[in-house]
């Protein structure tokens, strides 16, 4: 029996995927759920698992545009017993195979006449080329450039490949923003010392309780979602001639992934504890670096926050996370000499800066937005905590 494997849909309003990686070739033995390829859509990647056991048959490439419905491959369901014979061979035998290998015998590189010639006019070594098919091709010679001055070793190479589905829609939408908005980014500063304060007090405590540690994204998280109840419009989308307001708060994270930046959402933050705030981004940060993150985690989102500071950024103006209307931008933590009461003292600071749309933000909101989120972390215990920091820790 012969098995259709189509393209599922990976989730609302995505129609069209494209096909990142192949894990398996072509007549290849494949077991039930083995993954087998990632697929890209306009949001995440994704992993495609096999639907049967048995011998595959792909019937698309790598890079290839396909509709959700479109058959991705067939799977020979009469060879899935060849799995089981495979996978019960003796390891000593393998063993015995690879020792009666001749190590000095070097198998001869095949490639087509064209590419010989271009590689000897241009003096580059065949065992040099890399290629991803059974034959050097004109393609795998033209990708390897020789060194100035250099006849024949040496060549610098140089890779063209498609932008992944995932990244073209990420550049068009930073393109869009740029030439559909009113983008405008204020800027502030934000003395730490006392979120500082109280994570070298109970940070151990809270590492032991919850597993995760006290990090400065739940107090900025907290902060952002009180500033957004202050301040509306910044919580708030463009949909035509309407505005669409928000009475919770969505919160995007941006996190950096093998497959560029995603903007995982953390669902009702302002009803979240500092504890679950810290747990749920672990669980979405760990899922876009293992790629496991889902369509559902990275829709929505009514505000983001950006922290470059963990890449040593120290000032930065970032962009509008499309269809939303302002992103509150990190950066890193350095002593600098403030004066404090008159008198200089040297305080961990950190420069914060709101990007917002001016179609719908105006500028004292926006001011006023960022001087709310710098109040909340300067001031954690009583703005944030009410007083009570060892209950809003959840450590009493």
């Amino acid at each position: 029996m012969v098995l259709e494997m189509k393209i599922p849909s990976p989730g609302e309003s995505i129609t069209e995927v494209e096909i990142s990686q192949w894990l398996v070739k072509d007549g290849d033995i494949v077991t039930k759920d083995q993954t087998i390829a990632e697929i890209d859509s306009d949001k995440a990647t994704l992993d495609l698992p096999a639907e049967a056991s048995g011998k595959i048959t792909l019937k698309a490439e790598e890079g290839d545009s396909m509709s959700v419905g479109d058959i991705v491959c067939l799977i020979d369901t009469s060879d899935a017993s060849n799995s089981e014979s495979i996978n019960s061979e003796s390891p000593l035998e393998n063993i015995k195979e690879e020792k009666n290998i001749e190590p000095n015998k070097i198998e001869e590189v095949s490639i087509t006449p064209l590419a010989r010639n271009i590689a000897s006019d241009k003096g580059i070594d065949i065992n040099e080329i890399e290629s991803k098919g059974d034959k050097i091709t004109k393609d795998d010679v033209l990708k390897v450039v020789p060194a100035m001055g250099s006849s024949n070793h040496g060549g610098r190479i140089e890779n063209r490949e498609k932008l992944s589905m995932l990244r073209r829609k990420v550049s068009e939408r930073l393109v869009s923003v740029k030439n559909e908005t009113a983008m405008l980014t204020t800027f502030n500063e934000a003395d730490l010392s006392k979120i500082f304060d109280i994570r070298k007090k109970f940070k151990e405590a809270f590492s032991q309780k919850y597993g995760v540690s006290l990090g400065f994204m739940s107090f900025f998280t907290k902060a952002v979602t009180r500033a957004l109840e202050l301040y509306p419009d910044v919580n708030s989308m463009i949909d035509g001639n309407e505005k669409i307001s928000y009475n919770y708060s969505d919160i995007s994270i941006a996190v950096s992934g093998p497959k560029g930046l995603m903007t995982p959402v953390l669902r009702n933050a302002q009803e979240l504890s500092f504890a679950a705030v810290e747990q749920e981004i672990k669980r979405l940060a760990d899922n876009v670096r293992n790629k496991s993150i889902t369509v559902d985690d990275l829709t929505g989102g009514t505000f983001t926050i950006s922290n470059g500071g963990v890449f040593g950024s120290m000032l930065s103006t970032p962009i509008i996370n499309p269809p939303q209307s302002g992103i509150l931008g990190m950066h890193n933590i350095i002593q600098r000499p403030i004066a404090v009461d008159g008198k200089v003292e040297i305080r961990p600071m950190m420069y914060i800066a709101l990007s917002y749309d001016h179609r719908i933000i105006d500028g004292n909101q926006s001011v006023g937005f960022l001087i709310a989120v710098k109040e909340g972390v300067e001031d954690p215990e009583n703005i944030l905590m009410n007083g009570k920091v060892k209950k809003s820790l959840g450590l009493n």
